[in-house]
């Protein structure tokens, strides 16, 4: 077949995006009907319909909140081997129904093959099956060719080289075979490339995660973009997972082994500049230069005539990684501190580490194959099921249905600008790309939100995670004012202030006297009524809850509250702008603590009901630590605040038993709050704070041997029963609180405060921690079972009191067999 080629110069007007008016391509088309289908080679001339249009690029006084506090805790707490991130994880995709191409190839007169990825179907590349075997007859094509010298991989999306996984498809193993075949397909793929006879290089625009990185850890050489997307990572121990297509065998090689563990064990993020400086990559450059600087990259090497890297990362790594004794040592240690974080509940950090170290003892195959054996393991198990469970759910939320048709938003007022406050202005003026105006009564508070702003957004320009244009813009679009007059534009404000409901319906009148008709006010608060505060209002149609998580630039969810006058345009509004603002956003309705601090409540109870009973504040730690959550209760309440949670738990104990009748509740809490204790923040609390303690029974976060750090305070034992305490069994202080937990989460579902079990998992896990590998409380009803669940809570309620009568919904889930999820 006649091929036409590309000149040797490109001019580049896409950084990405050829001109496909100058070149003829090689298409690989894919059909997921012919499973063993590999690519064929068809000419642009013969469909001159298909090829591309040449385009221009484009560059793209605070409150103490119970669940806020409860989050601020879980982040701290959490490693990111037991809790999924919702920043850069591999995005969703459906499996491609009709044939489609996938990449295309340009062979340029210089000799460089550049393989353009561009799946037409999506938003961004991912890697799938059908890309897998495509590739593979690509390899072949390109081996064969005498006038290929050199191959370059790019991406034609904008800010997008390869997202990751095709997740969906991936999903569908079924069998423990059918995923150790599909790591062994991976496997042979990228060996393609990595022992290929003509150099590879990876152009790196825009997200380049997951699978995506494996391809390019396949290449000889990687060059990144300082595109503001650029960033690289393997997440997928965040869903249960491990790189497997040769992830765990190349990374340790190419970058320190101490640095490649912490990528796989964390799944974190690296952005262009700290990538270069690990040998992650070896070039950065502007995205309107990246594909000539690739081919110039290609040809150098050509020339060169040897296209091995040979960096000396330090005598140090090159011990731990030849060293057997030392190799295992290092092996062993961050084994030992995974397992003290993950607690035995998620798997893939440990099968990661064997794949390492199977690896570096070599031969390749021997890692290969441990790598394929252990993928197989965990991507057909539980935890793994539950995460990506998680992962749809969220990705899901991104295209919530009261988004669509919403009203834009194109200006913001945060009224208060503490934490709160200046967390919302940040992900609005960042995330959202909005201009905010935060007004407060005070200049030095003014002063400091700016400042929280600012230096927030400088840690990510000296990390490399933004460029210093955008740094600028991000900065420039936070205003701070101390008359309301200035909200006078904004089409949506919200109220930060101090959780005093009198104080918020003061803000909302003064709100209202300088805002338009159509300007939604939003109350930020964990718990009190929106439609008291809506009373307020000469249009409560436009009032409704953002209930917020501090801190607001780290934590996901974003709870909107309704009420029965709250417009429906007014919600839509909200809820699109939550998004926008890169939040995860659940609506329910208007009620005592709403969804997230109603649940919570119970928990708390329960905990205080349990130490009147004479338990042991390790003891109750420890129960809940290992049964998954990412701080124990007693420290929670001692970080919420123990005058905060005293004040709470009061108020919705006053709820419950007006709703259920009898409903034993704690009296310790108040009794220690009117004592003086707060917690933390006072340093008086269940636990004393900065001291010194040789005990190392006290295996808990927070609690150190020989180190300053935190110690149970026994004096306040003597609001709950005094100091005789007695051992409870580690099972029974799980299911008690964890049912407590799941069975109002049961209850608020009943009542419809949340829509649908999604909504409820959701909120659970980002909001308060319900352990992730669980999949939250509804998907773990299915998990256990209806039945089991509901014999469980009525022996409970027989021995421990009538707070675990199972609510209807799962007794009716029970005797029909039903579950909340369809299977």
């Amino acid at each position: 077949m006649a091929e036409k080629k590309t000149p040797a110069k490109s001019t580049d007007k896409k950084p990405a995006k050829k001109a496909a008016a100058k070149k003829s391509t090689v298409k690989a088309s894919t059909a997921k009907s012919a499973p063993k289908k590999t690519a064929t080679a068809k000419s642009t001339a013969k469909k001159p319909a298909a090829a591309k249009k040449t385009s221009t690029r484009k560059v793209k006084a605070e409150d103490h909140h119970v669940t806020e506090h409860v989050s601020e805790v879980a982040h701290h707490s959490l490693d990111a081997a037991a809790h999924l991130a919702a920043t850069h994880v591999i995005p969703e995709h459906e499996a491609h129904p009709h044939p489609g191409q996938l990449y295309e190839v340009e062979k340029r007169d210089d000799g460089v093959a550049m393989i353009w990825f561009d799946n037409p179907k999506e938003a961004v590349n991912t890697v799938s099956f059908d890309l897998i075997d495509a590739f593979n007859s690509l390899m072949d094509d390109l081996d064969k060719d005498p006038k290929v010298k050199a191959i370059v991989l790019i991406s034609a999306k904008d800010d997008c080289f390869i997202a990751g996984a095709d997740l969906a498809s991936f999903a569908r193993l079924k069998s423990a075979k059918e995923a150790e075949e599909a790591s062994r397909r991976g496997h042979k793929a990228l060996d393609r490339l990595a022992l290929s006879a003509k150099p590879c290089v990876a152009a790196i625009n825009g997200t380049c995660l997951g699978g995506g990185l494996e391809i390019a850890l396949a290449c000889h050489y990687r060059i990144a973009t300082t595109h503001p997307k650029t960033v690289l990572g393997l997440p997928e121990v965040k869903l249960g997972l491990l790189p497997a297509g040769g992830g765990t065998q190349r990374l340790p090689q190419l970058i320190e082994l101490q640095e490649a563990l912490d990528m796989m064990l964390t799944g974190k993020n690296v952005y262009p500049k700290k990538a270069r400086k690990m040998g992650l990559i070896d070039d950065v450059t502007s995205p309107f230069g990246l594909a000539e600087k690739a081919a110039t990259a290609a040809k150098r090497l050509v020339a060169k005539g040897d296209w091995s890297r040979d960096v000396d990362k330090g005598l140090a790594d090159k011990v731990m990684k030849e060293i057997g004794p030392a190799r295992k040592m290092v092996i062993s240690k961050a084994a030992e501190l995974t397992e003290r974080k993950a607690r035995g509940n998620y798997p893939a950090p440990i099968a990661i580490l064997e794949c390492v170290e199977a690896g570096l003892e070599g031969p390749r195959e021997k890692g290969y194959e441990v790598e394929a054996r252990n993928f197989a393991k965990i991507a057909t198990g539980p935890v793994s099921e539950q995460l990506i469970n998680l992962f749809f759910a969220m990705t899901g939320s991104k295209k919530h249905p009261l988004a669509k048709g919403a009203p834009e938003v194109k200006h913001v007022g945060v009224l208060g600008a503490g934490l709160m406050g200046a967390g919302i202005a940040l992900v609005t003026a960042d995330n959202a790309k909005t201009s905010v105006i935060m007004k407060d009564i005070a200049p030095e508070a003014l002063a400091k939100g700016q400042q929280y702003i600012y230096k927030s957004i400088n840690k990510r320009l000296q990390k490399g995670a933004v460029e210093k244009l955008e740094h600028d813009k991000i900065n420039a679009r936070a205003f701070g004012t101390l008359d309301y007059a200035d909200l006078a534009r904004a089409d949506l404000i919200i109220e930060a202030v101090f959780e005093e409901i009198e104080l918020k319906k003061r803000v909302l009148k003064d709100t209202e006297a300088v805002t338009n008709d159509k300007c939604v006010f939003a109350s930020n608060t964990s718990a009190l009524p929106i439609g008291e505060i809506a009373k307020a209002s000469k249009r409560p149609e436009t009032v409704l809850g953002m209930h917020y998580f501090s801190p607001v630039e780290k934590m996901p969810l974003l709870e909107i509250i309704t009420t029965p006058k709250t417009a429906k345009w007014a919600v839509q509004k909200a809820v699109a702008f939550g998004i926008k603002q890169g939040k995860t956003v659940i609506v329910v309705k208007d009620g005592p603590g709403f969804y997230t601090t109603r649940i919570l409540a119970p928990y708390m109870n329960e905990t205080c009901l349990l130490l009147d009973e004479g338990a042991i504040i390790p003891d109750l730690e420890k129960a809940m630590l290992d049964w998954g959550f990412p701080v124990g209760p007693i420290a929670l309440v001692d970080e919420v605040g123990i005058d905060v949670a005293a004040h709470v738990g009061t108020n919705l104990g006053e709820f419950f038993r007006k709703t259920r009748g009898e409903f034993p509740h704690a009296t310790g809490l108040p009794r220690m709050a009117e004592a003086g204790y707060a917690g933390r923040k006072n340093n008086k609390g269940f636990y004393r704070y900065n001291v010194t303690t040789k005990s190392k029974a006290l295996s808990i976060p927070g609690i150190t041997g020989g180190k300053k750090g935190k110690e149970p305070n026994e004096a306040a034992y003597e609001f709950f029963g005094g100091p005789d305490r007695k051992k409870i069994d580690k099972k029974l202080i799980q299911d008690r609180l964890a049912l407590a937990f799941v069975n109002e989460a049961a209850l608020c579902l009943q009542e419809e405060v949340i829509s649908n079990p999604a909504d409820g998992d959701l909120g659970a896990i980002l909001g308060l921690g319900f352990p992730p590998f669980r999949g939250g409380p509804f998907r773990y009803v299915d998990a256990t079972g209806a039945s089991n669940i509901v014999k469980r809570l009525e022996e409970l309620a027989g021995k421990h009191g009538p707070q675990f009568k199972p609510a209807q919904i799962l007794v009716d889930n029970a005797k029909k067999g039903a579950t909340f999820y369809k299977k």
